[in-house]
């Protein structure tokens, strides 16, 4: 199995590295084709991939092709692929707002698939939306799975709901970063070296995370085991509810999802 990539950025990267990793299929089994030349003699230099010479040719050679370009060149580059994919062929969209219909629309044939991963790939700890077609098989999916798995977990969704999940996976890293850097910056107004303040911040919330998913616990329990009566915690709980913490991030995913809908 052939696996292309069309395009290079940090997610189509992550993905490329993580399939080599994991062991998944060997380097000399991806393809891969982008704008930039010295992007992709860097990823065939460091990891030993197969260089496309034209998005045509990966969309040809290759049994999946994995779409990790920007939504606003995608209808010209599904223009120039579409005499090239056939009913075999796994087309996989990485995008936010482009559909599965409006990709079959242009294509006509192939197997599309809609997903959107997030930015922790990088490091082998994203999680993955996939929404399939109806028509797709169990083989099908388990290729995609695995190939996304190499980067972390995967979840299937509906795909009249990728659009909330991506308002959540995808966007939140950003709002989590926003709320590390305020407890660091609060941390070094105690006098906490910076260093020390990131790190304890960092840990503390993917630690929290973890405890979520690894006990299975509802995150107000979990919350409620660290809120002593009268307590240190349970003050700041109180301050952090009195300026809206939860309002805010609740508006923040809405108005993420209300941008990718267009309202």
């Amino acid at each position: 199995m052939k696996i292309g990539f069309i395009g290079t950025g940090n997610m189509g990267t992550a993905l490329i590295k993580g399939l080599i990793n994991s062991k998944y299929v060997p380097s000399n089994s991806i393809c891969a084709f982008d704008i930039s030349k010295d992007k992709l003699m860097k990823l065939k230099e460091e990891l030993g991939i197969n260089i496309g010479n034209s998005n045509k040719e990966i969309a040809k050679e290759c049994d999946v092709i994995i779409l990790a370009i920007k939504p606003n060149v995608y209808n010209d580059i599904l223009l120039e692929i579409k005499d090239d994919i056939d009913e075999n062929k796994i087309i996989i969209i990485i995008a936010p707002g482009i559909t599965i219909e409006s990709v079959k629309n242009i294509l006509r044939r192939g197997k599309v698939v809609r997903t959107i991963p997030n930015t922790p790939a990088l490091i082998g700890e994203g999680v993955t939306a996939i929404s399939y077609p109806e028509n797709i098989s169990s083989n099908d999916k388990e290729i995609v799975e695995k190939i996304f798995r190499s980067c972390g977990e995967v979840v299937e969704v509906k795909e009249n709901l990728i659009d909330a999940a991506m308002a959540i996976s995808s966007c939140s890293p950003a709002f989590v970063y926003m709320f590390i850097e305020s407890l660091a910056d609060a941390g070094v107004s105690l006098g906490l070296p910076r260093d020390v303040s990131y790190k304890l911040a960092s840990k503390a919330v993917s630690g929290s995370g973890s405890m979520v998913l690894e006990t299975g616990m509802h995150p107000g329990y979990l919350k409620d085991m660290v809120t002593s009566p009268g307590g240190t915690t349970i003050q700041g709980v109180r301050t952090l509810e009195r300026l809206g913490l939860r309002s805010a991030l609740f508006e923040a995913v809405i108005s993420s999802y209300e941008k990718v809908k267009g309202n």
